[in-house]
């Protein structure tokens, strides 16, 4: 089970074990960080679970949708490093992966 580490929006690290086959997006809800609202459950519809995925890491993700670079779009706080945490899949290339919570739009 991948280690990852979540920074949340004040910047406080913590470390999580990430079970494969679950999506980043379940493995920080379930975690209790509030701050990532997920509010569709992971359809891929509204971009309140956008994070910022370690640069290093960015190339181990599967390629970006239309839909979730769409949806990005509308996010003030997207950058080169942005995803939808619920695209993600945990698989064991993301061990030691740093993730930050993006700010609310």
């Amino acid at each position: 089970m991948p280690q990852i580490i979540v920074v949340n929006q004040s910047g406080e690290e913590s470390s999580l074990e990430a079970a494969e086959g679950r999506t980043l997006m379940e493995v920080i809800r379930d975690a209790g960080f509030d701050e990532l609202l997920a509010l569709c459950g992971g359809c891929c519809s509204c971009a309140t679970c956008h994070v910022h995925i370690a640069p290093d890491f960015m190339d181990k993700l599967p390629e970006m949708s239309e839909d979730e670079n769409d949806l990005l779009d509308s996010s003030d706080h997207r950058n080169e490093f942005s995803r939808l945490s619920c695209q993600v899949p945990v698989t064991a290339a993301l061990e030691g992966c740093k993730i930050t919570i993006a700010q609310e739009d």
